[in-house]
């Protein structure tokens, strides 16, 4: 599997190779932590497989906000900042479960500082520090402080995403991004049907790398017929800024993968030659990438 981060409405500019059973929520975060850009991220959209509440905790101190698209949403439950005042939240009663347990924030946060410094300076690797922080090691001071983190953190963001369309719509149009860019994918790596036939970690790499140089190759080409076409007179003014902002350059319907034939209709292929001489060269045929 590859995981990516993606540049609002045009490009991939990070992934990585992962296997089916590793985290999810540790290639996210390797991801924000590693794209090698000058970009400074501050919102990361993800499914629900790429959330969790220690993903919570550590987005938190790592300095950017996750914001996932949940299912089942109505299986999520809220959690009291105190103990008691039932008459603070009245109408949530049904939802509301125990409240937070500050305390063991507070004494484990030293060891939260530590985990988290080690993932931005790359001295752990995040699948190995939340391969620690699972279920069956419960038990686990740090963990539960992360787990407490983490349920805060996540009512918080479950309240603001039932109460704002905006959020929602937001959440929903980033990772429309991610899914177009993974439709230009399949459609690049169209000899291949969209997927990764080799098990070998080299042959991958080298595979995903030819899919970033085709896609940067693309984007590039079309941000320049953009441009061009932007550049006339009778376009000028057309367009009003809510227009521009839909425009991207991640787009490949104009693209022909298979490239062109051209025939020259007014000649004759030299068949009667090759019949008289069977060791003749077969005839030429120009084809050019559209």
């Amino acid at each position: 599997m590859a995981d990516a981060v993606i540049k609002a409405h045009s490009v991939c500019i990070y992934s990585q190779l992962k296997a089916c059973s590793s985290s999810e929520v540790a290639a996210m975060i390797e991801g924000v932590l590693r794209h090698d850009t000058e970009m400074d991220v501050d919102k990361q959209y993800v499914d629900t497989h790429g959330q969790s509440e220690v993903g919570f905790a550590f987005c938190h101190l790592l300095g950017f906000q996750l914001l996932p698209r949940l299912k089942n949403l109505k299986k999520q439950r809220l959690y009291r900042p105190h103990k008691g005042e039932p008459e603070q939240y009245a109408n949530l009663q049904p939802l509301l479960t125990r409240p937070i347990n500050w305390e063991i924030i507070a004494q484990q946060y030293d060891e939260l500082i530590k985990l988290t410094t080690a993932l931005r300076l790359g001295t752990a690797d995040a699948e190995a520090i939340l391969r620690r922080f699972t279920r069956s090691n419960v038990q686990h001071p740090t963990y539960k402080a992360l787990c407490e983190l983490g349920k805060a953190l996540k009512t918080i963001f479950l309240c603001d995403y039932l109460r704002l369309e905006s959020l929602r719509r937001e959440i929903h149009e980033g990772l429309e991004v991610i899914e177009n860019w993974n439709s230009a994918n399949n459609f690049i790596l169209y000899g291949k049907g969209g997927e990764f036939a080799s098990n070998k970690l080299e042959d991958q790499e080298v595979l995903m790398l030819s899919l970033h140089l085709l896609q940067v190759s693309l984007v590039y080409v079309n941000t320049l017929m953009i441009q061009q076409v932007l550049a006339e007179p009778a376009w000028q003014g057309r367009l009003t800024a809510v227009d521009l902002r839909a425009l991207s350059p991640l787009k490949w319907q104009h693209v022909n993968p298979y490239g062109t034939f051209t025939l020259n209709m007014q000649e004759r292929l030299p068949l009667e030659q090759v019949a008289r001489s069977p060791c003749a060269p077969l005839p030429k045929f120009r084809a050019s990438l559209g």
